[in-house]
């Protein structure tokens, strides 16, 4: 098609009227065409010229970015056209020649209520308003000249999601193992050391008087407390691994919510961390072991607190309903979560704390799975993070009504029994 509109340009002084009009029209179609096909792509496309102005963009790259008002009579560089700052920094620098890579993957945030200007990408896609695009840029390259630049804009958020996911089996895969070994290894034989502990106890009671045994009573009691220490990070590494044995029951969420968050309020004031709530009076009651969530919250809570032990702060509780699911947001204005660290949070082990046994976030991870729900995590270092949990609520059976003859009386049945 491109050599037969060259060479019937060629014959542009020949052609009548007629058939110039059916030339033009030829080249309209090919270009509808080519339209068509790149407003099509799962991709956005942007093209720039050599001079770094926008010329072309599709339909996709609208979707996936806030723009700038487009005019198509005046030059504008194509940096200046993207509202997102990340963005917009990587394209300014790379045609500055201040950024070397061609390759980026940048978290777009345009949540206008959750840390507005940029937030590091949860390990799962927990908002429409934040995406994870990766930006690509290639030579627009014509008879071995550069004349340009092309931008390709891809959506990788789901993938990255799914990856994380497979990460996280991966990682409770390989605890399965190694918790049925600390198992074996580890609680016998601190069964055992409890068991002397005790009939030590017993003896030096008999001769409390004695100074050399008070002093050695208080040694047995530091040991106990270890022993203790370390029973329950065994029975943590159980717990991440054995299949559990729910009881759901339901609750009122936000009561339920209330009541725990209220175990926590001395602990917090004393942190001087305020607590503020802001429920939804709509949200239906959940099915939920209470023991589990309770525990999940907890350490959601507890969390935050670290985050800002240093410096006190707000811990936001908030629920809401949408689309058949109770939504739980645990937000905290303390240090936010580096961008390095965040992808490792669920993993066992993996923790940033002087103590604990770095395996919290992975219970609390196979808790809501074991609900049926997910928990996802939005943060923004030095500004705060939000975690975000979800649980279904199932549907309840329709119900019809069957009219029986017997009079005016009726009986209601369910259609799904």
């Amino acid at each position: 098609m491109k050599n037969f509109i060259k060479k019937a340009v060629k014959r542009l002084p020949k052609l009548d009227s007629n058939q110039i009009a059916d030339l033009i029209s030829l080249i309209a179609d090919e270009y509808e065409l080519l339209e068509i096909v790149l407003d099509s792509m799962t991709e956005g496309v942007m093209v720039a010229d050599k001079n770094d102005n926008l010329i072309f963009l599709n339909t996709p790259v609208k979707r996936m970015m806030r723009l700038a008002n487009l005019n198509e009579n005046v030059e504008q560089k194509i940096w200046k056209v993207i509202k997102d700052p990340h963005v917009n920094d990587f394209l300014r620098k790379y045609f500055a020649g201040e950024e070397e890579n061609k390759t980026a993957s940048i978290v777009v945030n345009y949540s206008d209520t959750v840390f507005p200007g940029g937030s590091s990408f949860a390990s799962e896609a927990s908002s429409p308003a934040i995406k994870l695009l990766e930006i690509t840029i290639m030579p627009l390259v014509k008879n071995n000249v550069t004349i340009g630049n092309v931008i390709i804009v891809r959506d990788i958020t789901d993938k990255k999601f799914k990856e994380s996911k497979l990460r996280r089996a991966e990682s409770l895969a390989s605890l399965t193992t190694l918790a049925a070994g600390v198992a074996h290894e580890i609680k016998n034989p601190l069964g055992s050391i409890s068991i002397y502990l005790q009939m030590i106890e017993k003896t030096i009671n008999k001769n409390s008087s004695n100074k050399v045994s008070k002093e050695i009573k208080e040694s047995v009691s530091i040991i106990k407390e270890e022993v203790e220490r370390l029973n329950k990070v065994v029975i943590d590494f159980l717990f991440a691994v054995k299949p559990v044995n729910m009881i759901f029951i339901d609750e009122d969420l936000n009561n339920f919510i209330t009541e725990t968050v209220e175990l926590l309020l001395p602990e917090l004031k004393n942190a001087e961390i305020k607590v503020e709530t802001d429920f939804s009076p709509k949200l239906p009651r959940v099915a939920i072991d209470k023991r589990y969530i309770k525990q999940t919250l907890i350490n959601l809570i507890q969390n935050a607190e670290f985050a800002m032990r240093a410096i006190g702060g707000v811990i936001k509780i908030a629920t809401e309903y949408k689309d058949n699911q109770a939504i739980i947001k645990v937000t905290d204005t303390g240090t936010g979560i580096p961008d390095h660290i965040l992808p490792r949070i669920f993993e066992p082990y993996f923790t940033t704390k002087d103590f604990g046994s770095g395996i919290g976030l992975t219970i609390s991870y196979k808790i809501i799975k074991e609900h049926g729900g997910d928990i996802s995590v939005i943060t923004k270092e030095n500004k705060g993070t939000t975690f975000i949990i979800t649980l279904p609520i199932p549907e309840k059976g329709q119900k019809l009504l069957a009219w029986q003859n017997k009079g005016d009386a009726h009986e209601i049945f369910d259609i799904n029994s």
